[in-house]
Formats: C-alpha cells, structure tokens, sequence
C-alpha cells in the first residue's frame, strides 16, 4: 500500500469515527433522505440555504464507514458554496468516484480526493456517492428519497 492510499484510509477512518457535522441542522430550509439498499446505508441531509449560498450543512443517518465519512467530509466541502459550486462538485466527485474520469482529483476536490480509490470497488461506490445523490435530492427541494439504484 502506498503512503498516500494509507493517508486516504487514516482520513476515511477519522471521518468515520468522528463525523463532522452530524445531526440535525435545526435552521435546515432543505432536507432529503438517502438509501442504499444494497448494504442497508440510511442518510438524511439538511442544508440551510440562504441567497443561493450553503450556509449550513449536516446529515445523520446510519452507514458502513465509507458512507459516513463521504457525508462528513461533503458537509465540510459545501458550507459557502453557492448552490451551482455544490452541484459542480457532485458532478466532478462522481465523475471521478464512477471511473467516468482519470483524472487526479486531488486539486480539484481536496479533501475528497480520498475517495478516488474506491473506484477500484463497485460496491462501495454506491456507498461514497448515497450523501450526494441526497444532496442533489435536497437542492432541488425534491420531496422524495434518494437512492444509489
């Protein structure tokens, strides 16, 4: 393993066992539901948007670590971004992730970029990408739950 999938794992874990920004966002103005039903991942995504602009994001839910981290590190990414910038992210996140792209999504995506490996493993794409897909649920105000199907 190379120190840098290694340094992915250690911030995947970290996310994992102490995710940021888990909860109910109580200003919340957006909120969706998300489910994976090939391992059973449950999230809900709340996001205070104000003037096109994420001001606050959460989720809660329950998942496998590469749910859970991908939500956390997601809540982190969005706050300040206009609601364009996150939906730009999701495309570049999922491009990357779904092996549409080869491109190094370090620059681009920061902290996200860790979640490039998981391309190698089908499965568990539908784990990293349930979050956002409920993220997308939730920007368009949608009433319905997200799904990785």
């Amino acid at each position: 393993m190379s120190s840098m999938e290694q340094l992915y794992q250690e911030v995947i874990l970290d996310h994992y066992k102490s995710p940021r920004n888990f909860g109910v966002l109580d200003t919340a103005n957006r909120k969706a539901e998300g489910h994976n039903p090939l391992c059973g991942d449950r999230v809900s995504v709340y996001l205070e948007v104000k003037d096109d602009v994420i001001r606050s994001a959460s989720f809660q839910g329950s998942g496998c670590a590469i749910s859970t981290a991908s939500a956390s590190i997601m809540t982190e990414s969005l706050v300040g971004k206009s609601v364009q910038e996150a939906r730009s992210i999701f495309e570049s996140f999922h491009r990357v992730i779904t092996g549409q792209s080869d491109e190094d999504a370090g620059d681009e995506m920061g902290k996200l970029a860790v979640f490039q490996g998981v391309r190698k493993y089908p499965v568990r794409v539908k784990c990293a990408t349930l979050a956002w897909h409920a993220l997308q649920s939730a920007l368009s105000d949608a009433d319905e739950t997200a799904t990785t199907e």
